[in-house]
């Protein structure tokens, strides 16, 4: 690989490590904010699902765009939105529960700024185009795992950073209808009679009964104050960085000639024929599962561990220690054995991880243990950190020259759908049985496996292709 291609490599990575480092402060303060915002149930999951849902629709049509005009504008403009979403949220997020901004309330602007982020962050299918573009077959999987270690990373010093802007002020893990209650109490109420109402709609404990009280009846304490727009601003910042490196230092990865001749902006039918090809769509398929699984279990997590009393400020420090173990899995191992396993190897060996390590996580759950909870999380992590790259390598190299950013796009799509239906999926079966996400998942992932095994011929074919073509 030349030494600009190299350049064009880790540039790819610092832009992409640095727009979802942002995404990774912003994402887990949105109950926090949502709340504050007065959001129902039904809009806090809409506005957390908007993201993915504007990745899964322009994830493809990104890809699509950069096969035709090249991989660093898409960038550029993606990274412009993200920077711009960001400085907006934080804008949005300093109005309080009462502000508007031209006419409209600040939930509305918080769904507006979470949809730009997603256009904007679609983009990572792009990124993945540009690894294609600049890494030989048997280098794919390698530069995939890149974009999986920038997201590691991305979800290490996010929530680290997010963390900062928790409160330390103590405040009692309520339900949604039991906080509208509370908040009702700054109108004027009587602390008895706050306390009867929280308690007919869910029992509390005798410690949380008097952490209650005691923060009630603090007059230094807001029981809902405005959250800090500090975080949407870093993150614009960050966004902003990552932009001035696109734009002054990233180059182009299309070749002139590899440019698709597509007259059309976006190929509707490219799903249905992709899908008619069989090892395609079990990738695609399992690419879908995997992520799904993953999502039901990210989803899910913050809840398992309030079950298992850890205060919220703890739940970052959980999600920064996945991200953390996604990092060294993708930076490390995956780039390491992918050499000598081969993409088909890993994919089985990180569905067999995810399947146990979900397994177990729902076990840790049930045993009330925070200690094992923290030794079985990286066996689901690792697992996944498996077979992501390995999936899109193998996605890539069965795509041709001019269609990487369509196919990868149609990949990420399906991945951002994952995300979309997976924390739904997850949080209806949590709300009956707490441990049903993580079997699920267990599951789901054992069918996984059970696909990945279907590739073997598939594999030894391209391979045996890519043989002749050098022995020729």
């Amino acid at each position: 690989m030349s030494k600009t291609r190299k350049a064009g490599l880790f540039l790819v990575f610092v832009t992409v490590f640095i727009d979802l480092l942002g995404f990774g402060i912003v994402m887990p303060l949105l109950p926090r904010y949502g709340r504050h915002f007065q959001a129902s149930g039904l809009q806090l999951g809409l506005l957390m699902a908007s993201f993915s849902a504007m990745q899964f629709i322009f994830a493809p049509i990104w890809g699509r765009i950069s096969d035709r005009i090249g991989r660093r504008p898409v960038l550029i403009v993606g990274l412009l939105g993200s920077t711009i979403s960001y400085a907006l949220f934080g804008y949005a997020t300093s109005l309080g529960s009462e502000g508007t901004l031209l006419g409209m309330s600040a939930l509305t602007w918080l769904f507006i700024t979470r949809i730009g982020a997603g256009i904007g962050g679609a983009t990572i299918a792009t990124a993945q185009a540009y690894i294609a573009d600049v890494t030989g077959p048997e280098d794919r999987a390698k530069g995939m795992a890149l974009i999986g270690a920038a997201f590691g990373i991305g979800f290490t010093f996010g929530p680290l950073i997010g963390a900062g802007f928790v409160s330390a002020d103590p405040v009692v893990n309520l339900s949604n209808d039991q906080f509208a209650v509370l908040q009702r109490y700054e109108e004027g109420g009587s602390i008895d009679d706050v306390v009867v109402e929280i308690k007919e709609i869910a029992p509390l404990t005798g410690d949380d009964e008097a952490l209650l009280r005691n923060v009630m009846s603090d007059p230094d304490v807001e029981v809902n104050p405005t959250p800090s727009a500090a975080p949407g601003y870093v993150a614009a910042v960050l966004s902003a960085i990552a932009l001035i490196f696109a734009f002054f230092i990233l180059p182009e990865s299309l070749t002139p000639e590899s440019k698709s001749v597509a007259r059309n902006w976006l190929n509707v039918g490219q799903f249905t024929q992709l899908m008619g090809i069989k090892t395609i769509a079990i990738i695609l398929i399992g690419i879908f599962i995997s992520t799904f699984a993953f999502a039901q279990f990210e989803s899910a997590l913050s809840l398992l561990t309030r079950r298992m009393g850890m205060a919220p400020r703890y739940n970052f420090y959980v999600f920064a220690y996945i991200g953390f173990v996604l990092t060294l899995s993708q930076g490390v191992l995956v780039r390491r054995l992918v050499p000598k396993l081969g993409e088909y190897k890993m994919a089985v060996s990180g569905a067999v991880l995810m399947t146990i390590g979900l397994a177990l996580i729902g076990l840790s759950g049930s045993w009330d243990s925070t200690a094992a909870l923290y030794w079985v999380l990286p066996l689901s992590v690792i697992g996944f950190s498996f077979v992501t790259p390995s999936l899109q390598s193998l996605l890539s190299r069965l795509a041709s020259d001019d269609q990487q950013g369509e196919v990868l796009g149609v990949g990420q799509s399906l991945s951002s759908l994952a995300r979309i239906l997976g924390p739904m999926v997850g949080l209806t079966i949590e709300e009956t049985y707490p441990f049903g996400p993580y079997w699920t998942g267990a599951g789901v992932m054992l069918v996984s496996g059970l696909l990945f095994l279907m590739l073997r011929t598939a594999v030894s074919g391209e391979k045996k292709s890519e043989d002749e073509k050098q022995a020729s």
